[in-house]
């Protein structure tokens, strides 16, 4: 009888060691957190998340053996959701040092940002971008546009055909458009990109104008402009490069009985928007320099940097140059009117706030943008979908990531609270995990004050 205990206790045994002997040593157990689900706005409470070889191998309600996880991430009471893509950022190029590039690139992710759009495309970004994919660097995942095409850069159709395929050939994501390009040189960049195969987004240039360029199907409009110059009738027989920032000296003429003939053309040629509302509400806004400098997150910005942002923004607003604030909220409420209504019946929007441009802080500068899209009137969940979801639709990649979903990339924040019922809650950050990789809240911290440092000893 006593052997027959005695295998029954050993098979036993054999077992519980087989079983612990499945849990890789290099997986990691989020217990008991509430998931978000970005496309529906749904809670799943007290999920055990486990990630391993960078992405998310099972969710489920209960787990056994939780004590064989090496290592455990208590989430009880916290909140799980995709990591949010900043699809309006720039990166630095040459000849800034390897070391402040790579410090900008984690002011991104230390806000949860794991996806960024690079705007504005060097060669050094290409590299940059196989360092961030092969974990090589604290980093966002990269796509990056080519260097700008504009009305100097590329001034004939040769140019044009030279540039798109030479870009194309290079490896880049995408090609960026600027102002200035010339209808017929804008035409031949199309055809040539269409033929090529790479997408272009951006600007519209005024030669172009936002008929045109919704007809040529721009993978993404950013900043929504040439929108409110799309407003303004043809009888009234403006100069269109008389149209000031963003079309601000045609405020008094647009007629917003317009909106809806842009917005239909946008959905019906599936192109994104990129508001970069928050470029409107800081620089380019009756608001106090010397009050947005003295923001936190300035620190993390060099001097010269800062020097310079509050030189332009007092030519851009100050009292000497001519700036207006009343038609300030008048074109600002046209704005938030295009966004919304792009929101609602457009194709789709993009969670972008064109950093680092002024008073914009790479990676703090996303929460001012959220701020801007739901003053603007879209709802929590909207803005989130902007950030996670629609990105990962957009490159064609939602099967990658976008969403904590089995199988998907392990790119995901979490925070203290449910950013559904409060978006500030995406500043109260327990953690960012990119590629499966953990960063604590309180490893974020000691890192960005190792970054404040540096920028105060310049």
């Amino acid at each position: 009888m006593k052997n027959i205990h005695f295998i029954l206790f050993a098979i036993l045994l054999t077992a519980c060691n087989q079983a612990q002997e499945k849990i890789s040593p290099t997986a990691i157990l989020v217990s008991d957190v509430n998931i978000v689900n970005v496309r529906n706005g749904e809670i799943l409470k007290n999920q055990q998340v486990v990630i391993d070889s960078g992405k998310i191998k099972g969710i489920s309600e209960s787990i056994e053996n939780t004590e064989s996880y090496q290592t455990k991430i208590a989430g009880k009471g916290k909140f799980m959701l995709p990591g949010l893509a900043e699809m309006h950022a720039h990166i630095p190029s040459p000849p800034t040092s390897k070391e402040r590039v790579e410090d900008v690139l984690f002011l991104y992710l230390s806000n949860g940002i794991t996806t960024i759009r690079g705007m504005l495309g060097h060669l050094s970004h290409l590299e940059l971008r196989e360092k961030a994919k092969n974990s090589e660097i604290a980093s966002p995942r990269i796509f990056t546009s080519s260097p700008s095409l504009n009305g100097n850069s590329v001034t004939s159709k040769e140019e044009a055909i030279a540039k798109v395929t030479d870009y194309q050939k290079a490896g880049y994501d995408f090609l960026k458009i600027h102002p200035g390009i010339q209808l017929e040189v804008f035409d031949q960049i199309v055809s040539t990109s269409n033929e090529v195969g790479i997408p272009f987004a951006g600007h519209v240039p005024v030669d172009v104008g936002i008929r045109h360029a919704l007809k040529n199907k721009y993978a993404s409009i950013d900043h929504v402009d040439g929108f409110l110059e799309g407003l303004v009738p043809e009888t009234a027989n403006v100069k269109p490069d008389q149209n000031g920032f963003f079309g601000y000296n045609f405020t008094p003429l647009a007629d917003t009985t317009r909106i809806d003939e842009l917005v239909q053309m946008s959905k019906e040629n599936k192109v994104w928007i990129v508001p970069t509302q928050s470029l409107f509400t800081r620089w380019f806004a009756p608001t106090n320099g010397e009050q947005l400098l003295a923001q936190p997150e300035m620190q993390y910005m060099t001097k010269e940097t800062l020097n310079n942002w509050e030189t332009i923004k007092e030519q851009s607003t100050g009292p000497d140059s001519g700036f207006d604030a009343d038609q300030w909220k008048q074109f600002d409420a046209i704005r938030r009117q295009l966004m919304k209504k792009l929101q609602d019946g457009g194709h789709g929007m993009l969670l972008g706030s064109d950093a680092p441009q002024l008073f914009n802080v790479p990676g703090f500068s996303i929460h001012h943008e959220i701020d801007a899209m739901e003053n603007a009137g879209l709802t929590p969940l909207e803005i989130l979908q902007s950030g996670t979801i629609n990105p990962a639709v957009y490159f064609g990649m939602d099967d990658q990531f976008g969403e904590i979903k089995e199988g998907l990339e392990a790119d995901l924040i979490i925070v203290d609270a449910n950013p559904l019922e409060n978006l500030d809650a995406l500043q109260q950050i327990s953690g960012v995990m990119r590629q499966g990789k953990w960063h604590s809240k309180e490893a974020i911290d000691q890192k960005l004050r190792e970054i404040a440092e540096k920028m105060a000893s310049n």
